[in-house]
């Protein structure tokens, strides 16, 4: 029967959960059929076919996804095609470029609007579609917590910015721009017209930031189809992959090829790799280490730093280098890359497609070595995530070699410290601070629980009196992360926190500090007796908000070095159909 009240239905033949909410012929099964018909929907498509879900961080106040709802349809388009049944769903849409005080308060909020929505609908897949910083951990660690079979459609980088007779890259040249006006190389008239220029076409940063960094980490992990990192948003053939995407996830719900068969530990260790070659941003660290504890899988510090240690950094785009990523693509995309440093790789390991990485790519053609490099003729000789150790910070900090001047890799110097980010804008324009080239900047209180939430504040700002000397780098020190898109000699991540009591809290004005990138060292010149004496007197912060999800964020985050997801939201519950409703 084509419609009606009727129908020959073959439920029998349902692959997956969804059955429960649409097979029954019953009072329930009516229910769940009945009000999906206000919709238009007929009575085939309950017919047992798998239902898709179409997880859309769509939102006007987040930029990099604005063209997300033409994207869900090409989807939708893809799903059709291949006889499943596409149901899109909102779920929280994380802006870097708007939201206060940072997204990555609300990165694990997402993921819970992720796993919830998924493990209480009818859905056998998912389509996850992500483009800016946080929404593609948000929404993996939450996919990752079901177990469904799960794909990754990103929403693709902008068209290259343009000011005048250059290109420009969103993120990095702001903060380049940002200095010289401060520094008095570059009039505000400029800085100001160069904004137009940046941002003109849909899609997320177009440097190698966060966005571009995890878009690939989605096709390193398997978790998307070959090339999905780099097709710029505004090319025709972005929908084209979000339509391969729709018609792909209906097979892997056949299939039965579930999240956790792609996300495996080989699968994590080939995205730091990857993550290397690229010079991605250390943000990838904290994402790819909450998504591996959303799976149970042991993945930390020190497997980054074997990992990445001797990777050598092959695409030449900023922030290291000069190119954007509508020219990576262009020149082969990640897999010319993965192909390059594929004697590394685990090369069985399973993508979206059914296929092993190696398979992806082994094929692929670098057209322009420029943008792309060989591995025995590298960019830069280092692009892994360094790991750092000792009394400053004795689970861990991270820095990036090819973002830092590599003089300042081995570098001991007098501590100027900022307790908050407040005190540090208060300070640092400041012509009489007691400030040299030679110092260490050490900002405080800028951690999971110390902002709240872990901001990108960590490249700090330079001393006007600084860069009034040509000097555009120093030595920075901080729990805070600093955007994919930024620069310079920053170390990150310190942890424990400031505000968990880390020996960070216990910096003060004058203390030397020595930096020894080659021996992965971080030593506070302190004795552990005044340390004592110090940490006696301290006494931790209290946050602006304590109440609503601040106090649950604060009450339950991680450190850095494990992810800084909720501790009670480690490992995964699966995906098991709940009670009913009625």
């Amino acid at each position: 029967m084509a419609d009606g009240n009727g129908s020959n239905r073959n439920n029998d033949n349902k692959p997956g959960r969804s059955k429960a909410w649409f097979g029954p012929m019953d009072r329930d099964g009516f229910v769940h059929r009945s009000w999906m018909r206000n919709q238009g929907h007929p009575t085939h498509v309950f017919d047992g076919r798998p239902v898709i879900g179409i997880c859309n961080t769509w939102s006007e106040l987040t930029p990099c996804n604005g063209h997300f709802r033409e994207l869900a349809e090409h989807v939708k388009r893809g799903v059709y095609e291949m006889g499943g049944f596409p149901v899109e769903f909102p779920v929280m849409s994380l802006g870097e470029t708007l939201m206060r005080p940072t997204t990555m308060l609300f990165r694990n909020l997402a993921s819970m609007d992720v796993e919830e929505s998924i493990r209480a609908n009818p859905m056998d897949g998912v389509v996850l579609l992500t483009g800016c910083d946080k929404t593609t951990p948000s929404l993996l660690m939450g996919a990752a917590s079901c177990g469904l079979p799960t794909i990754v459609c990103s929403g693709g980088p902008m068209l290259n910015g343009k000011f005048r007779d250059r290109d420009i890259g969103s993120g990095t040249s702001v903060w380049e721009f940002s200095e010289d006006v401060r520094g008095g190389k570059m009039t505000l008239a400029d800085f100001m017209d160069a904004e137009a220029g940046m941002s003109r076409s849909a899609g997320h940063c177009m440097t190698m930031g966060t966005a571009s960094t995890m878009a690939s980490m989605v096709e390193a992990l398997g978790m998307g189809l070959p090339s999905n990192a780099a097709i710029p948003a505004a090319d025709s053939r972005r929908k084209v992959v979000a339509r391969m995407v729709g018609q792909r996830i209906v097979d892997m719900v056949k299939e039965n090829l579930t999240i956790d068969k792609i996300l495996t530990k080989e699968a994590f260790e080939n995205a730091i790799m990857v993550n290397g070659a690229i010079g991605g941003s250390t943000n990838a660290v904290v994402h790819l280490m909450a998504i591996a504890g959303r799976l149970g899988v042991e993945l930390t510090l020190d497997d980054w730093d074997r990992l990445g240690r001797d990777m050598p950094c092959l695409v030449n785009l900023m922030p290291s280098g000069k190119y954007l990523m509508e020219d990576f693509f262009y020149a082969g995309g990640l897999p010319a890359v993965i192909k390059e440093i594929g004697d590394h790789l685990h090369k069985d390991a399973l993508t979206v497609n059914g296929q092993s990485i190696w398979e992806n790519s082994k094929d692929a053609v670098c057209y322009d070595r420029d943008v792309i490099f060989e591995k025995e003729k590298p960019f830069k000789d280092s692009g892994g995530i360094v790991v750092l150790r000792g009394n400053l910070a004795p689970t861990g900090a991270i820095l990036k070699p090819s973002a830092a001047t590599e003089e300042l890799l081995q570098h001991r110097g007098r501590a100027i410290v900022f307790e908050d980010i407040d005190h540090f804008k208060e300070k640092v324009n400041d012509p009489d601070l007691d400030v040299n080239p030679d110092d260490v900047l050490v900002l405080k209180n800028c951690g999971p629980k110390g902002y709240p939430g872990f901001p990108e504040v960590g490249n700090l700002e330079l001393p006007p009196k600084i860069l009034a000397q040509g000097i555009t780098d120093m030595v920075r020190i901080s729990d805070a992360r600093m955007s994919g898109t930024a620069y310079g000699t920053v170390v990150l991540h310190t942890s424990p926190e400031a505000a968990a009591g880390g020996t960070l809290a216990l910096v003060r004005d004058g203390d030397m500090i020595e930096l020894d990138v080659a021996g992965r060292g971080l030593h506070l010149e302190v004795s552990d007796e005044e340390l004592e004496r110090r940490r006696a007197e301290w006494s931790p912060p209290t946050g602006p908000i304590d109440r609503g999800y601040y106090k649950l964020y604060t009450d339950h985050v991680l450190q850095a070095d494990t992810g800084a997801d909720l501790d009670f939201l480690v490992g995964n519950s699966g995906a098991p159909v709940p009670r009913e409703s009625h």
